[in-house]
């Protein structure tokens, strides 16, 4: 089960690492810091930040990322929203009347005597 949080995962740096699930991300981040040399060789995608694929697969990677569909379904329901320009045209809120007349408070307020 993809969702599953306790499932395996192969480490994508070491071959024989296999981390829980809902460790991986971590994992991934001291194994790195343990193991530069391997992580120059590999690089992330754009879409998942758990795919460490070698730097000559990625473009191969990218057109084949599940995680892609995913990315592409979000941008286009956001394009489907009106944009804020759009609803600020189509608004039809005013701003309820005002009644307070700052010179007036300030007047009043200079007759009494400002104390620390």
């Amino acid at each position: 089960d993809v969702l599953d949080p306790e499932r395996l995962i192969q480490c994508p740096l070491v071959k024989h690492h296999w981390i829980r699930a809902r460790r991986f991300p971590y994992h991934l981040v001291k194994c790195k810091e343990s193991n530069p040399e391997i992580a120059k060789k590999l690089a992330t995608c754009p879409f998942n930040a758990r795919h460490l694929v070698p730097w000559a697969d990625l473009s191969d990677h990218i057109m084949k990322c599940n995680d892609k569909a995913f990315m592409e379904q979000d941008v286009v329901s956001r394009s489907c929203e009106p944009s804020q320009e759009q609803l600020n045209n189509g608004s039809t809120w005013q701003a309820p009347p005002c009644d307070e007349d700052w010179e007036a408070d300030l007047l009043k307020g200079s007759e009494s005597t400002f104390v620390w």
